[in-house]
């Protein structure tokens, strides 16, 4: 039977990771969205540090807030992993693109053969997370941190069919900027510190924790919305 798509999960930053509502840790929908695959337990986790330089402090806070959802079997995927490192990446079941300079992390995915791996863990129904820069990664196109004076956007995975801005609140900038230089038709979602976005495979947005911003390029005319979470959001996804 073919895997079925989960959804992506795009994060502002790291704390949504240890945000806990009424009915529990918002990582418990990790165990609820792998628990129909047959190799589970135990969970394999990949932490995927590429856009910071692979800093350490980083990777011992995922596996921190993983422990929270009872996944204990996690890997650091470096910058230049090994053959070890890359087997572990192409049957891990939850995988994070940590944050840090999404060209420095885009470029790295390219070289050292990530790139191909996301795609066909996400065709495979693993459990793809970002974390500001990461989540940048997951969308249409991003730009370099800091960004240029004239913005140069560059094509990443597209998984999320939409640019990816982040804690940028209340100006959006950049995302403003990158909206202009993509042209008409484009569309952006910006997600503020503290929150995250939960992408479904049907294309539905649904806001973490704080209300999303969207907006679309018209005709060269950006319009602006605004995406409320839900009353009563359960963190447990369907």
């Amino acid at each position: 039977m073919k895997p079925s798509l989960k959804p992506l999960f795009l994060l502002a930053d790291s704390s949504p990771l240890f945000w806990r509502g009424a009915d529990g840790p918002f990582l418990d929908c990790l165990r609820t969205l792998t628990r129909d695959d047959p190799s589970v337990p135990p969970l394999r986790a990949a932490y995927l540090g590429a856009s910071n330089g692979d800093v350490p402090e980083f990777y011992e806070l995922f596996t921190g807030a993983m422990s929270l959802a009872g996944i204990t079997h996690c890997r650091m995927i470096p910058s230049r992993p090994t053959g070890e490192d890359l087997a572990w990446l192409s049957v891990a079941h939850v995988i994070l693109l940590a944050g840090g300079d999404p060209l420095l992390g885009w470029e790295t995915f390219r070289g050292n053969g990530v790139e191909s791996l996301l795609r066909e863990r996400h065709r495979d129904g693993a459990v793809l997370m970002g974390i500001s820069a990461g989540a940048m990664q997951l969308g249409t196109q991003a730009w370099s941190d800091p960004p240029p004076p004239e913005l140069a956007l560059f094509p990443v995975l597209g998984l999320a069919p939409f640019i990816v801005g982040v804690h940028e609140a209340p100006d959006w900038t950049e995302l403003k900027r990158a909206l202009r230089a993509a042209g008409p038709g484009a569309r952006g979602i910006g997600i503020p510190l503290g929150g995250g976005a939960r992408v479904h495979p049907d294309g539905t947005l649904e806001p973490l924790r704080h209300a999303l911003v969207e907006f679309r390029n018209e005709g060269g005319t950006l319009r602006e919305g605004r995406i409320d979470p839900r009353p009563g959001q359960s963190l447990v996804t369907r």
